[in-house]
């Protein structure tokens, strides 16, 4: 299983994926709010969505796990 982690601190702005759906390297799964400023979070590897570990308006560090690939 591959994981995406968070490259920054911020609030789970939109979550643009759901659970069991196949994502391509490049898509964007999420974007993050930081600082008033949208930061889209990308797949880095094409797969089937495992899990979503985080949801709209939660707050997530550098290094949280947000989504997992089978």
């Amino acid at each position: 299983m591959k994981q995406l982690q968070s490259t920054m601190a911020g609030t789970v702005f939109t979550v643009n994926v759901k659970e069991g759906e196949e994502v391509t390297v490049g898509q964007t799964v999420m974007v993050l709010e930081s600082m008033k400023m949208e930061i889209p979070v990308e797949a880095e590897v094409a797969g089937k969505v495992a899990t979503i570990n985080s949801q709209v308006g939660d707050f997530v560090n550098e290094g949280d796990v947000l989504v997992t690939f089978e």
